[in-house]
């Protein structure tokens, strides 16, 4: 029989949330924030070496993300279990939600895992994160205050043997309200190599967070890739956060103003 619970009482929430000013636009989330597995999953049958790649968390994202909340003074939702546990942006009906092999690695605890085992993840992992960006995004509706979302992810430099030369990648679906600007900014910042929704496409099907979050409400949003050995360290980190921060920052503007001048 499944225990009851999947987290200890003294293991961290689904979400670490730090508090910002509704006076900045930007909600920063951060889906794959951490390689954390709760204690009760024990190591999902790999080892250290494994739970420290990519296809347990999006390295150097979170701190990023922090920064970026720091200089922005936005909020930022950062998600603390490993994708490998269940993957937050995924929906839950997907394939890889729970994921049993993920880049040629064989993820052993999560094969044939009971349905019981895979709501227990959904519940107190997947839906409160989604139900405490959902409580902020209603938070700020309230405030009538505007809301852009950002979300952040990493990208491995190689990928199943082949080198990916991006810099950077910048996605969406039907909404290009952000990504556009966005893209032409960082393409005049210096000498980057920029993917339009490279490495990935931002899709109904392969995403969750943002066609939820964002598309759906009408929201305007984006998802930035940045590559993994670009912020490995405190120098590149410190360096992309300062110059998405410029970015996110000029965007905006330039979305208001066109406003502005329409009305």
């Amino acid at each position: 029989m499944l225990p009851s619970r999947l987290l200890a009482a003294d293991e961290p929430p689904a979400a670490t949330i730090i508090k910002g000013s509704a006076a900045s636009p930007f909600l920063l989330l951060c889906d794959h924030a951490s390689n954390r597995i709760p204690r009760r999953l024990g190591t999902l049958g790999l080892s250290n070496h494994d739970r420290e790649r990519h296809i347990a968390w999006d390295i150097g994202a979170a701190v990023v993300t922090r920064l970026m909340a720091d200089t922005l003074g936005a909020t930022a939702i950062l998600q603390n279990y490993s994708r490998l546990v269940i993957d937050c942006n995924r929906p839950i009906s997907a394939a890889d939600s729970i994921v049993e092999v993920s880049e040629y690695v064989a993820i052993l605890d999560n094969r044939a895992l009971p349905e019981a085992e895979r709501e227990l993840r959904q519940a107190e992992v997947f839906h409160p994160y989604h139900a405490r960006i959902q409580a902020e995004i209603s938070l700020r509706r309230d405030q009538k205050a505007p809301t852009a979302l950002v979300s952040l992810h990493s990208f491995t430099p190689v990928f199943k043997g082949e080198r990916r030369n991006l810099h950077i990648g910048v996605l969406y679906n039907r909404d290009n309200r952000i990504a556009h600007p966005l893209m032409n900014f960082l393409r005049r910042a210096g000498d980057l190599h920029v993917g339009d929704n490279e490495p990935y496409a931002l899709s109904d099907e392969s995403d969750y967070t943002l066609p939820v979050h964002g598309e759906q409400r009408g929201l305007p949003h984006v998802e930035i890739e940045v590559r993994q050995d670009l912020i490995s360290d405190g120098e590149g980190q410190r360096k992309w956060a300062q110059l998405l921060t410029q970015a996110l920052v000029t965007t905006w503007q330039g979305i208001e103003s066109q406003k502005n001048e329409i009305s």
